[in-house]
């Protein structure tokens, strides 16, 4: 069993522990801002194919006390560096953490790739180059009060970035975060689903993908062509092609091709329903999810029942607007006039705000939308 690390946003730690558990992690522990977890190489591919929370998945490869800058080298350089890395392979360094005497990440990095390519001008008389943007190696170091730990990144780029959406909206939710909304709130493909606030779709494009049983890795290795769009494992020296091409054929085999409710998305912005449209179209659901332009003050449920989900501007980083308070409150009354028989979710990081809704939430979830702390609030509609 080899130990891996999947880096996760704050908060969503048990509920990626949960995920994790489903796709046969074992020996899944949360921690802060991720999951530790043990399995071997099928489910490290099978995780970056199709977990939907984490941002990356690290994988452990050593440990040791790390009190200065002189442990830290001569830690970095017990590890035999041949068996991940040739001096025709590119790597990143990124670290995190610190201690008394490492306390300035950049230094620690540096010292890092002074040891690694240290050992290979001593063994090979050659040495690997840098590359910040698509390494073919990227390793993760975190200090930690005395101890190092080392890990390399499978991931590539952060898993959040599905690959379907190169159109987004003024403030878009990561999609990684949208998926962990959805997750919480319970729905159920069997029950429609509807944001009538929906950007350019990343709400009801993860509801699409979660309905279909799509795995969202599958947008990434369509876009493999270009290096950056990588699974980080695909340049390793120990890279199971033949492996990953079964996995990608069973999850393309367990694809659905009906819903069984429908996943509908609005907004007054016709260009980014556009987007929408788009990115529904990369996801390869355009068929499948509706999405059309239309005002708040204009929507009506589509349905007798079902759930709305929708992530209003809160005056960050939009900018602050004075008619915002007046918008949650026809928010709040087009819920309470128009769903009936619905359960509505709202995320909000502007609790003044939110009391504009003038409706009385059921439960309030806490979530971190990047670094801002906000409120998934349910309301059911009666």
């Amino acid at each position: 069993m080899n130990q891996y690390f999947a880096t996760v946003a704050r908060g969503l730690e048990t509920l990626a522990a949960q995920e994790l558990e489903q796709l046969g992690a074992h020996s899944v522990e949360p921690g802060f801002c991720g999951v530790a977890f043990e399995g071997d190489r099928t489910l490290l591919y099978r995780v970056n194919l199709w977990a939907r929370l984490p941002f990356r998945i690290l994988v452990k490869i050593h440990e040791f006390t790390c009190l200065d800058a002189k442990d830290l080298y001569r830690g970095i350089q017990s590890i035999d560096w041949l068996n991940y890395l040739t001096p025709d392979m590119t790597l990143a360094v990124n670290t995190t953490g610190k201690n008394d005497r490492l306390n300035h990440t950049h230094f620690t990095a540096l010292q890092v790739k002074n040891a690694i390519i240290d050992q290979q001008q001593s063994n090979l008389g050659e040495r690997s180059n840098v590359e910040l943007q698509a390494p073919d190696v990227r390793i993760n170091v975190h200090i930690e009060r005395d101890f190092c730990t080392v890990k390399l990144d499978s991931s590539g780029n952060s898993l959040h970035r599905r690959g379907y959406r190169p159109a987004v909206g003024s403030a878009p939710l990561k999609e990684s975060l949208a998926a962990a909304l959805i997750q919480l709130s319970g729905w159920q493909p069997d029950q429609m689903f509807y944001d009538p606030l929906c950007g350019s779709g990343t709400l009801p494009l993860e509801a699409s993908l979660k309905a279909l049983n799509i795995a969202p890795g599958l947008f990434r290795v369509r876009a493999s062509a270009a290096k950056a769009g990588r699974f980080g494992f695909e340049t390793w020296l120990d890279f199971d092609l033949s492996l990953l091409e079964k996995l990608l054929e069973e999850a393309k085999d367990s694809q659905l091709d009906t819903l069984t409710a429908p996943i509908w998305g609005s907004d007054r912005d016709e260009n980014v329903i556009k987007q929408a449209i788009n990115n529904a179209q990369n996801c390869g659901v355009d068929n499948y999810v509706w999405f059309s332009q239309m005002e708040l003050a204009d929507v009506v449920a589509p349905a007798d029942s079902g759930v709305l989900f929708c992530n209003p501007p809160y005056g960050e980083r939009l900018g602050r607007d004075s008619n915002l308070g007046a918008f949650y409150k026809l928010l709040g009354n087009v819920l309470k006039q128009r769903f009936k028989g619905w359960t509505a979710f709202v995320l909000s990081g502007n609790k003044e705000l939110s009391q504009s809704i003038g409706l009385k939430s059921s439960q309030r979830i806490a979530v971190y939308n990047g670094t801002l702390p906000c409120q998934l609030m349910k309301y059911e509609l009666y």
